[in-house]
């Protein structure tokens, strides 16, 4: 049977600082550390915060695995003789307090002028000339700039429905990255409903305001429905990450690996276990790059046209072949993932191809530990930042909305998806690329500027531009 729960890397999401105070005598904070080392957190700054001749006070960082190892560690430090632990913060909780974003006025109001401007009565002139020429709402407003992160809570991350105050958290999250990596203003807009008439409603009721909604967090197969109806009764671009996001950076990554091995999208047998909204995404954008064999997997096995179970999403994909994962896996080159804890063994990987290529994006379990693997395969891919070849949507999504804002584009196209994969994966120069570099760092900075360009112009070859 597979182990659905391996052992993790420490990181920094399961990050502590642990404040304790013990005499100020030599080796008590190699004591300490011994501790901490010892359970196998993995130490990072150590600070001074008070001596005395008699007492040392001192905070040190520790990443942990999971909370239950954080618990762990800090039990350990608390059995320590003569020790002292003052106080324990988890970071993570930390950053949240207060939420995460904030909203900053772009001018400044110094005087009653500066006001008269910026508010009544000179708003009232803007307010006719849009009223006038509604497309001046996009020069005279954060319209140009804005977009709707939305969700109903229902698929938040790989915790399932948590409804839309616990997604909050994720949305506000995703609003940094917009401001961070693309400079788009976004806001979170977490909706009390999971009907879809209503969401559709309830976002066609807002988009005055913005320029692009990105859908999040929407569980399958109601984020295909509510994807398609927006697009086709709004006039601003409709994007859900957790499909489009995810299959441009697995495009992206595949078409590195598949440099590194020699072999060709047409012709590599590719598996994709996962069939909601990221698994479907990615195997319609990969017949699109010319992927001729592609073979999805859900929880009960190959999609074979035998299942009387699938849906329109997954009858689209359906094949004459029956049998479970295992099945799938035999002599694949590509194994893509986007499913669930430890459901790949090592033997599963072993009955792959010569040179296999194993996306294990389940977060932050992936569906097998690159470790027990790393002999088996030619080119390893994860959803988490601890490992090489981190598959994150943040190599897409600001730049997509940068592209598609600055070009005041209709709609998202699959050209302009294919074209943002491309550009990421030629981000990764020839005499770089590596079994360990097959996509660019989400903190390159040249990585928005090449996706808002290819899609741009992208657009305007669809002729969904009105820039």
């Amino acid at each position: 049977m597979i182990d659905p729960t391996p052992t993790l890397t420490p990181n920094s999401s399961y990050s502590l600082t642990i404040r304790f105070q013990f005499p100020n005598r030599p080796g008590m904070l190699a004591n300490v550390t011994t501790a901490i080392s010892s359970l196998g957190g993995s130490l990072g700054q150590i600070d001074l915060i008070e001596q005395t001749r008699e007492v040392s006070v001192r905070d040190i960082t520790v990443d942990c695995a999971s909370t239950e190892h954080a618990e762990t560690i800090v039990e350990a430090v608390k059995a320590l003789p003569e020790t002292k632990v003052i106080n324990v913060y988890d970071r993570t909780f930390t950053i949240h307090r207060g939420g995460k974003i904030t909203v900053n006025s772009r001018i400044p109001l110094r005087g009653q002028a500066d006001l008269a401007m910026a508010y009544t009565p000179g708003v009232g002139r803007v307010c006719s000339a849009i009223a006038e020429n509604p497309e001046e709402v996009y020069n005279l407003t954060v319209k140009q700039n804005m977009v709707a992160i939305v969700t109903d809570g229902s698929a938040v991350l790989g915790l399932g429905n948590l409804g839309p105050e616990a997604a909050l958290p994720v949305m506000e999250g995703k609003a940094m990255l917009f401001k961070e990596f693309g400079g788009v203003d976004a806001f979170p807009i977490c909706l009390a409903t999971q009907d879809t008439d209503e969401i559709v409603e309830t976002v066609k009721r807002i988009s005055p305001v913005f320029g692009g909604v990105n859908l999040e967090d929407i569980a399958a197969p109601r984020c295909f429905e509510i994807e398609a109806r927006l697009q086709r009764e709004l006039n601003i671009p409709i994007f859900h990450d957790d499909q489009h996001g995810t299959a441009i950076v697995s495009l992206a990554a595949l078409i590195n690996a598949l440099k590194v091995v020699k072999k060709q999208m047409a012709e590599v047998k590719i598996v994709i276990n996962g069939a909601g909204a990221a698994g479907i995404a990615i195997a319609r954008l990969l017949r699109k790059a010319d992927a001729h064999h592609i073979c999805l997997c859900d929880s009960k096995g190959i999609l074979s046209r035998d299942r009387a179970d699938l849906n329109d999403q997954k009858r689209e994909f359906a094949v004459e072949q029956g049998g479970n994962l295992a099945d799938a896996m035999k002599d694949s080159d590509v194994f893509l993932g986007v499913s669930a804890p430890g459901v790949v063994s090592p033997e599963m990987v072993q009955s792959m191809a010569k040179d296999p290529i194993v996306f294990a994006m389940a977060n932050p379990i992936p569906e097998i530990q690159p470790e027990l693997i790393s002999q088996d395969v030619a080119v390893m891919a994860t959803g988490r930042s601890d490992y090489p070849n981190q598959i994150n949507n943040v190599l897409a999504f600001p730049g997509l909305f940068r592209g598609a804002l600055d070009c005041r584009a209709q709609t998202f196209t699959t050209s302009m998806y294919l074209e943002a994969a491309q550009a990421i994966a030629e981000l990764v120069k020839p005499s770089d690329l590596s079994r360990e570099y097959i996509v660019p760092s989400v903190f390159d900075e040249r990585v928005a500027t090449a996706v808002s360009a290819a899609v741009q112009r992208a657009a305007r070859q669809d002729g969904v531009a009105r820039n």
